[in-house]
């Protein structure tokens, strides 16, 4: 593994282990070399979308002149520069600025993750961590990236930071995923715990991300805009580390900086659909009553210039080179993979069936009952960047093996009590999807991970799947749809092999949604 990806020693990954013992040497062979590239593959992925990398080719300042460039902006530094920040990734673009802005920073405050900086000290990741005379200071909370008191408290230092500001100063805003829970402050009467009960209640309906986001920022004091107006009239900069499909910045960690454009009927609109609006607490009435129907006008955020200096569609473009040196055709599906994780499975198995026949049976095509409802079940998903078609004919014409690659983040609708993440549950339900038919002299794998490390409340970011699994799991004494319906993966990889298709990174200090890769090589 890279060095900028070491691990704790709790979360040394699970040998690879032989997944098809009683096939001829060459097809384990196979099967174990896939399995290698594969997390080769995503541990490359995680490592081009780190904070250090970013933050220094969006940054760069002349220190003869102070003069900060972003994009083409210029700013004139004087001992005048202010730093706050929340997210996943923002311990390490904090360390990465303040030694790129040195003695123009005047002071900073971040919210980050609970246990962060232990882990990146333990595992040696020094380049993640703010120096001991480092002038930001740093909050801790947010637990399984829920938001909590000590959020509460971070959230409320920002603001005051930021309610002291004056038109001479900057305030450099550092965003990634995870921001939203890092940054509750939520309008009295309102309390944390009861918007906290109603994004438990959302989430685990299936709401999207956006949606959450919508309602977070109608409840909160600085999402939605709320930091850039507690901020003016200083001027404001953005530099934002995108965790949400199609990089919307009034979306990632809920617009801070970003005028909102929602009013309260959207919010109602989304409390109907998921049956939540009869059963709201008085006070999250009381807020939405008082809001102003009509969006904050653009001239709140004029003072803000927000950039998105990293991504999902960065973090493939690196995969499908990885890919291409490990001699694989690789091809970019897309980077807005969204919808029920159960669609996406279903999606990811047609995949791999038509894709399979086209690299093995060229002269008879792919099979047309599941080419069409491939083609009908990625209408339905309305993925807005989709290249299947193109991605299809990439397979016809490929000699050797291809890696078909995606990102985004899948929505898990909770049925049981069980544990896991939408990583492990989309793997093992791909699994199943493989596991109901043959698939013909190719063998196949499907890896999901999630680039921050963490796959919803466990240790692992992920999973590593081929069509054996079903089988080899029921040899084992597990059933998988038993887990499925408990929505319990990670019990299951757990106890699947001694946890050989789990992937261990331990927190990465980035965030950038999901990785999707499917590998099919003919045998």
């Amino acid at each position: 593994m890279a060095a900028a990806l070491q691990v704790l020693p709790c979360l040394t990954r699970a040998p690879l282990r032989p997944l098809l013992w009683g096939h001829p040497g060459a097809r384990l062979a196979s099967s174990m070399a896939l399995a290698e590239h594969a997390q080769k593959l995503f541990e490359s992925t995680i490592a081009a979308v780190l904070p250090g990398p970013m933050m220094h080719r969006a940054l760069s300042l002349d220190p003869g002149s102070g003069q900060l460039k972003i994009r083409d902006r210029s700013f004139q530094l004087r001992q005048n520069l202010y730093l706050v920040g929340f997210g996943k990734a923002v311990l390490g673009m904090a360390a990465a600025a303040e030694e790129l802005l040195g003695k123009h920073l005047v002071q900073g405050v971040i919210s980050v993750p609970k246990g962060i900086r232990a882990a990146m000290e333990y595992a040696g990741k020094q380049e993640m961590l703010l120096k001991s005379h480092s002038r930001v200071h740093v909050f801790e909370g947010a637990e399984d990236n829920l938001p909590d008191h000590d959020a509460l408290k971070a959230a409320l230092a920002i603001r005051q930071l930021a309610e002291g500001l004056t038109a001479d100063d900057l305030l450099l805003v550092l965003i990634s995923g995870g921001g939203s829970a890092l940054l509750p402050a939520p309008i009295p009467p309102i309390t944390l715990e009861e918007k906290q009960t109603l994004t438990k209640l959302l989430a685990a309906r299936g709401a999207t991300i956006q949606e959450l986001n919508t309602i977070r920022k109608a409840l909160s004091q600085l999402k939605g805009g709320g930091l850039a107006q507690a901020a003016y009239p200083a001027q404001v900069i953005s530099l934002i580390l995108s965790d949400v499909v199609g990089d919307p910045v009034d979306v990632i960690a809920s617009g801070p900086t970003v005028a909102s454009v929602h009013n309260v009927q959207d919010c109602l609109h989304i409390l109907n659909r998921y049956g939540l609006r009869a059963a709201l607490p008085r006070s999250v009435k009381t807020v939405l009553a008082q809001a102003d129907s009509d969006p904050r006008g653009p001239h709140t955020c004029g003072h803000v210039l927000n950039v998105i200096i990293g991504s999902n569609a960065l973090a493939l473009a690196e995969a499908q080179r990885q890919a291409e040196t490990l001699g694989y055709q690789a091809v970019v599906l897309s980077a807005a993979m969204q919808g029920n994780v159960k669609s996406v499975a279903q999606f990811y198995g047609l995949l791999a069936q038509v894709a399979g026949a086209h690299l093995t049976l060229p002269s008879t095509g792919a099979p047309v009952e599941e080419g069409k409802q491939l083609h009908e079940l990625a209408a339905e998903l309305q993925l807005p960047d989709l290249q299947l078609k193109e991605a299809l004919e990439v397979v016809a014409g490929a000699k050797g093996p291809v890696c078909m690659l995606a990102g985004g983040e899948p929505t898990v609708q909770l049925q049981g009590s069980g544990k896991g993440g939408r990583n492990q549950e989309l793997a093992l339900r791909v699994a199943a999807e493989l596991g109901r038919q043959p698939l013909g002299p190719v063998d196949v794998l499907f890896l999901s991970g999630g680039t921050d490390g963490k796959d919803g409340p466990t240790e692992a970011a992920g999973a590593w799947i081929m069509p054996e699994l079903v089988h080899q799991a029921t040899a084992e004494g597990l059933d998988v749809a038993t887990f499925l319906a408990h929505n319990d993966s990670h019990t299951f990889f757990h106890r699947f092999q001694g946890g050989a298709h789990l992937l261990y990174t331990g927190l990465t200090g980035t965030n950038v949604m999901d990785v999707h890769c499917l590998f099919l090589k003919p045998r």
